[in-house]
This record gives C-alpha cells, sequence and structure tokens, in this order.
C-alpha cells in the first residue's frame, strides 16, 4: 500500500487519539445520615461523565435523636462503606476529592471524633457541612433539572435526619440561586425511630402531617409561595430517596431505575394517591416491594408524611423527582475550580 494511503492515515490518527491526555478525574463523597453515597467522573461537554459510583445503608444517625452520639455500630457500618470508597477512588488516578458529612455528623457529640477515626482508618478527609452548604450544593446540583422557564422553583430534600426546602430564583439567563433557605430538624430516619415501623393509623398520620405542616408555615408566610404556585410561576423539585422511590411506583418499574427517575414529572394527584397508599402498607409488604426493599421499608412512611404536608400546602400541578444532589454539586465546583466550563 502506498505511503500516506487512507488506511494509513486512518492508523496515524488513532496513534494520535491515543495519545490524547486523559482529562483528570474527581471524586465526591455525600455522608448522610442513612446513606454513603460516592461518584467519581471526569469532564464532559455540559456537566462529566460519571466513570465510577457507589451507594449504601449505612443509618450512621441510627439513635442520634434519642442518645445524642453516633453508636458503636453505625460507626463501623459507615467505615467499612468509606474504606470501600476510598479503594474505588484509589483505583481511577483521582486527582481531587471533597467528602462532606451532614446532618448526623452535625447533631451527634462525637461527630468529629468519627470524622477523625475516618481519616485513621481510610485516609478519607471528611468535612461536616453546614446546613446553607448542604443547601447550595444541592441546587447546583440540580440546578439541570431547573430549566422549566419558571420564574421561582421550590426544592426539597428530605433527608435521614433533616429537612431542607429552598426558595429559589430562577431568571433566564442566570444561574438558579436561593432567596431563602429552610432547614427542619427532622427526617425519614429520627420520625421511623419515634413512630417505629408499623403503618400509621390514619388519625396519627394526619397528625404527624400537621406537624410538619406548622413547621412549613413561617416559610410560606416570609415568601407567600401559594400565590406565586396561582399563577403559575412555580416549579417543584424534589430530591430525597422519598421522591425517587415515588417515582418508580409512579412508574410501575420491577426495579429501581435511575434513569427512568431522574428528571421524571409525577402529577401531584398521583403522588397524594401512592402516599396514601404506601402509608396504608405493612412493614413486609413495604420491605417485599421492589421498588422500596428492606433498606427502605421503615423509612419509607415517614418519608410520605413529610412529602404529603410538602405538597398539600404547595399544591402545584406537578413535582419533578431528581436523583442528584450534593455529589453532583461537589464534583462541578471542583471541575469549574479547574476551569472547566458550567454544565
Amino acid at each position: 500500500m502506498a505511503k500516506g494511503s487512507p488506511s494509513t492515515a486512518r492508523r496515524r490518527a488513532d496513534r494520535q487519539q491515543d495519545r490524547r491526555p486523559v482529562p483528570s478525574s474527581y471524586a465526591a463523597i455525600d455522608l448522610g445520615t442513612n446513606n454513603c453515597r460516592l461518584l467519581v467522573a471526569r469532564p464532559a461537554p455540559g456537566g462529566f461523565r460519571v466513570i465510577d459510583g457507589f451507594s449504601r445503608i449505612v443509618r450512621l444517625g441510627e439513635g442520634v435523636s434519642a442518645s445524642g452520639k453516633l453508636s458503636d455500630a453505625a460507626i463501623e457500618r459507615t467505615t467499612e462503606a468509606l474504606r470501600a470508597c476510598a479503594g474505588k477512588i484509589d483505583g481511577r488516578g483521582v486527582k481531587e476529592t471533597r467528602s462532606v458529612a451532614t446532618e448526623a455528623c452535625r447533631r451527634a457529640a462525637n461527630g468529629e471524633a468519627f470524622l477523625a477515626h475516618v481519616r485513621r482508618q481510610t485516609g478519607l478527609a471528611l468535612n461536616t457541612i453546614s446546613a446553607a452548604e448542604e443547601a447550595r450544593l444541592t441546587l447546583a446540583g440540580c440546578a439541570p433539572l431547573l430549566r422549566t422557564g419558571h420564574a421561582k422553583a421550590l426544592m426539597f430534600d428530605i433527608g435521614g435526619g433533616s429537612t431542607e426546602l429552598m426558595w429559589v430564583a430562577n431568571e433566564p439567563g442566570r444561574a438558579p440561586r436561593a432567596l431563602d433557605i429552610l432547614s427542619l430538624p427532622f427526617g425519614v430516619v429520627g420520625l421511623a425511630e419515634e413512630f417505629g415501623e408499623d403503618p400509621l393509623p390514619a388519625p396519627e398520620m394526619e397528625r404527624l402531617v400537621g406537624r410538619v405542616d406548622g413547621a412549613l408555615a413561617p416559610f410560606e408566610d416570609r415568601h407567600r409561595i401559594g400565590a406565586d404556585i396561582e399563577a403559575g410561576r412555580v416549579h417543584m423539585l424534589g430530591t430525597s430517596g422519598t421522591v425517587t422511590t415515588l417515582g418508580a411506583i409512579y412508574l410501575d418499574l420491577p426495579r429501581y431505575d435511575r434513569s427512568r427517575v431522574d428528571g421524571l414529572s409525577i402529577r401531584l394527584e398521583s403522588a397524594h394517591a401512592i402516599c396514601a397508599k404506601l402509608s396504608g402498607l405493612d412493614f413486609e409488604a413495604r420491605h417485599n416491594h421492589p421498588c422500596i426493599g428492606p433498606g427502605r421499608a421503615d423509612l419509607m412512611v415517614m418519608g410520605c408524611a413529610i412529602l404529603t404536608a410538602i405538597i398539600r400546602r404547595w399544591p402545584v400541578a406537578s413535582l419533578t423527582a431528581a436523583d442528584r444532589g450534593i455529589r453532583e454539586g461537589l464534583l462541578l465546583d471542583m471541575m469549574a475550580a479547574d476551569g472547566a466550563p458550567p454544565a
């Protein structure tokens, strides 16, 4: 074959492509009250490409509401999960890692001692972040799902140890920005410990919903969100296991599928109906449900109570489910600091 033929040129181009530097990878860990989650990703057009991940239910905050401390069993479970995260990070040539802890470590008297233990055992340096920083990162991670043309957004994250709400300005041509943040000192883990795993009788469920609604009322008083909803200016987005599980049930999936749920729009009447049905299921039925499973069986009713209070007070037409949040916000922060274009 003659020198400079198409095949030779193609092989030369392939070799040159092979020599192109691989973009740096970044890792983000979100250690919550219930879950330990890792994402490893590289910058890509429009954001990033995930190259590895990890998620495990660790129940770090189990018993904290009663004792004020992280238990030895929870510390052991969580340290083992973080050791698995460290192994994945080591195998991916990660340039930078950011690891954060949220409500369980904020609340526990031994939270900082636990993080020092984790660093000795795994080499991971976790920092406990404030509720405000948690909300900021969640907003940054979910921002691509807010591009709906609405002037305002009401975002919420039903966590294991706390529940955060954000009232967001969503102006054209600008990144979404939080106008106000409300952090409620209860989440699904703490409420499950208070109420147990059995289905709640309807009157008790209503009392719990009313208790949550009472905590939401000052946020409505400050911002008159209901008036903006009536005018059609508000997009509601929920990022939590409660909402994503609800989305999977809404789609009647045989098992949870992030690609189907992330960004899903759920009609509010359907959300009400699913919450009512789940709240009446016994523990075994929730345990055996393919989209709930054993790790969330005792938490889902509590999540439904919080969600019901939110969507009753602010009755938008539909709710967007987001299977993203803090980790994505951490990744985008690190990449932007290294000069990657915004998502």
